[in-house]
């Protein structure tokens, strides 16, 4: 069962913006902590931003700013809002779902791979 789908990836020039959805399965949806993740070519993957149950979220540094997460609980549904887009933003962007204590302990710490729900990811691409 595929519990997280994402869209709304695509390519654009530096400075433009896209919007990123994630529809999750109620199940999925369900775990405290919601977030977005992304992995450039021959990097790590890496936190980027995170929402938990409290509407509390956290982001990495380098996307503060620019980057806006939020959630829609009636459709089961995660945001993140992309401005100011950057050639460093290219990456595939991927959502995750899991138990956590707060957003900021889950993007910084204790965020695994294999643990909790992903997505199949979406690709963005920026130019310069």
């Amino acid at each position: 069962q595929v519990h997280l789908v994402e869209s709304g990836g695509g390519s654009v020039q530096s400075g433009g913006s896209l919007r990123l959805s994630c529809t999750a399965s109620r199940y999925a949806y369900s775990g405290n902590c919601m977030g977005w993740f992304r992995q450039a070519p021959g990097k790590e993957r890496e936190g980027v931003a995170a929402i938990d149950s409290n509407d509390s979220t956290s982001y990495a540094d380098s996307v503060k700013g620019r980057f806006t997460i939020s959630r829609d609980n009636a459709e089961n549904t995660l945001y993140l809002q992309m401005d100011n887009l950057k050639p460093e933003d290219t990456a595939i962007y991927s959502c995750a779902a899991d138990l956590c204590s707060s957003s900021e302990i889950w993007l910084q710490y204790t965020w695994r791979p294999e643990v909790g729900f992903w997505g199949q990811g979406t690709q963005v691409t920026v130019s310069s």
